[in-house]
C-alpha cells in the first residue's frame, strides 16, 4: 500500500469524522511514515522537522489576527455593518434580494482582487467577514455559499490570470518547471491553456449560487452579538485611521513581500494613533492571536505532515505507478495524472508546491504520449489545482472557516471543506480532463 494514499486517506477520513485536523494530521502522518517504511522514530524525526517550515506563515496569521482585531476596534467593518443593516431596516424584504446578490458579487470582487490587485490572499477575510456574520444571519444566507464564493476567488485567479500570485503560480512555477524538464512553452499562451479549468471553477460557483445554497439557512443571531459587540462605536477619525493602517499594511506586504511585517506595522499604526489605549494592546494582541491560533496550528502541522510524505519517497512512486497503469493511453493517462495531483495537494494543501513534485514525471510522459504543450499546461496545472478547494490543510479553506466560524456556527470539514470539494474539485478535473485532450 502506497505511503501517501494511507496517509490523505487517514487525514481526510479521521477529518470527516470531526477529529480535529491538527489531530488528524498528526495520526495520518504516523500511519503514512510507517506504511512508507520508517521507524516510529524516523516517521517523528520528519514530521519535527517539517513542523518549521510552517512557522512563518503560522505567524504571519497570527498577526493579521490582531490586525484584525484592530480594525475591528475602530469600528470600520462595523461601519459597512450598519449600513447593510440599515438599508435592509428601511426597505423590509424588498431589500433581502437585492442586498443578498451584492454582498456575494462584492465578496466575490474582494477575494479575486485579493490575489492580484491588492495581493494580500487571505488577509481581508478576519477583518470584513465577523462583522458581517449578523447581517448574513438577517438575510439568513447560507455560509456554505459564503465559503464556496470566497474559495473561488482565493483560487480561479491564480489558476487563470498570470498577474499578482497568478504570475507566481502560471510563470514563475508551471511554465518554468515544465521548460526546466525539456517542454518549449515559449508560444503557449497561459490564460488560454487555463481557460477550460477556470471555466469549471465557475461553473462549479454558479451551482453553489443558483441551486446548492440559494434557500435560506438559520444563525443564532445571539450566538453572533456575543463575539461580535454590535455597539462599536467609531467615529469619522477612527475610521480614517483603519484605512491609513490598512493601505500601510498592504504597501508594506507589497514592499517587503512579508504578511507578518505589513500586519505588525498595521498595528503600530492603530497603537500610535489612540484609538485604542496602549495598556489595551496587549489584550488586543492576544485575542487576534486566538482568533488565528486555529489555523496557524494546522498550517504548522501540514507542513510535517508533508515532510512525512517527502522523507517515505513514496510520492515519486505513487506518480511512476500510476503511469504504468495507462500505458499509451491519452484519455486513461489525463484522468490518472490529474487525480495523483488531486491526491497530492489533498495532503499537502498546496497547489504551487505540487508542481514542482509532479512536473519531474509528468512532462516527460506527456511527451511521450504526444500531449501538446498546450494540452500539458492545462495538465499540470489542473493536476496542481486540484485539491486546493477541499483540503482541510488549504489556507483557501482554512481562510474562510476562520471568517465564518468565530461564533462556532461554521463547522470547518462539513461546512467549508466538503462543500467547496463537491463544487470546485469534481468539475474541475472534468474540464481540465478535457482542456487537456482537446487542446
Amino acid at each position: 500500500m502506497n505511503a501517501v494514499v494511507v496517509a490523505v486517506a487517514t487525514m481526510l477520513l479521521l477529518s470527516i469524522l470531526r477529529l480535529n485536523v491538527v489531530m488528524s494530521l498528526i495520526i495520518g502522518a504516523l500511519a503514512g511514515g510507517l506504511v512508507g517504511g520508517l521507524d516510529f522514530s524516523e516517521t517523528l524525526k520528519a514530521f519535527n522537522q517539517g513542523l518549521g517550515g510552517g512557522a512563518e506563515v503560522a505567524l504571519s496569521y497570527a498577526l493579521l489576527g490582531a490586525f484584525a482585531v484592530a480594525v475591528a476596534k475602530s469600528g470600520l467593518p462595523h461601519w459597512i455593518a450598519d449600513k447593510s443593516l440599515a438599508r435592509l431596516n428601511q426597505q423590509g424584504g424588498s431589500a433581502t434580494g437585492y442586498l443578498k446578490w451584492l454582498i456575494i458579487l462584492v465578496l466575490t470582487f474582494v477575494a479575486m482582487s485579493s490575489q492580484n490587485l491588492i495581493p494580500v490572499h487571505i488577509a481581508f477575510i478576519p477583518m470584513l467577514i465577523p462583522p458581517l456574520l449578523i447581517v448574513f444571519a438577517k438575510l439568513q444566507l447560507d455560509r456554505r455559499l459564503v465559503a464556496c464564493v470566497l474559495t473561488f476567488g482565493l483560487i480561479t485567479p491564480y489558476i487563470f490570470l498570470p498577474v499578482g500570485f497568478g504570475g507566481i503560480f502560471l510563470n514563475n512555477i508551471l511554465l518554468a518547471n515544465l521548460q526546466n524538464y525539456g517542454m518549449d512553452t515559449s508560444q503557449v499562451s497561459v490564460m488560454q491553456a487555463m481557460a477550460l479549468p477556470a471555466l469549471g471553477m465557475l461553473f462549479g460557483l454558479l451551482v453553489a449560487v443558483l441551486f446548492s445554497y440559494r434557500n435560506p439557512r438559520q444563525y443564532n443571531v445571539d450566538a453572533i452579538k456575543q463575539v461580535e459587540k454590535a455597539d462599536v462605536s467609531y467615529s469619522p477619525k477612527s475610521l480614517l485611521v483603519a484605512l491609513i493602517a490598512i493601505v500601510v499594511t498592504f504597501v508594506v506586504q507589497l514592499v517587503t513581500d512579508s504578511m507578518a511585517l505589513g500586519a505588525l506595522v498595521g498595528f503600530v499604526v492603530f497603537s500610535a494613533s489612540g484609538i485604542f489605549k496602549w495598556s489595551e494592546a496587549d489584550g488586543l494582541f492576544v485575542e487576534g492571536l486566538k482568533m488565528m491560533a486555529m489555523i496557524g496550528f494546522i498550517m504548522i502541522a501540514a507542513k510535517g505532515f508533508a515532510a512525512v510524505l517527502q522523507q517515505t519517497g513514496d510520492i515519486k512512486t505513487l506518480v511512476d505507478t500510476s503511469a504504468a497503469l495507462f500505458g499509451s493511453n491519452k484519455v486513461l493517462a489525463a484522468l490518472v495524472m490529474l487525480l495523483v495531483g488531486l491526491l497530492i495537494t489533498m495532503g499537502i494543501g498546496s497547489s504551487f508546491s505540487t508542481i514542482p513534485i509532479i512536473a519531474a514525471i509528468y512532462v516527460p510522459l506527456a511527451l511521450e504520449l504526444g500531449f501538446s504543450p498546450m494540452a500539458t499546461v492545462a495538465l499540470v496545472g489542473t493536476a496542481a489545482a486540484l485539491g486546493d478547494a477541499g483540503s482541510p490543510t488549504s489556507d483557501s479553506t482554512l481562510g474562510p472557516t476562520a471568517g465564518l466560524n468565530v461564533d462556532g456556527q461554521h463547522n470547518h470539514i462539513w461546512d467549508t471543506v466538503i462543500p467547496t470539494f463537491l463544487h470546485y474539485n469534481i468539475p474541475l478535473l472534468v474540464f481540465g480532463w478535457m482542456a487537456a485532450l482537446v487542446l
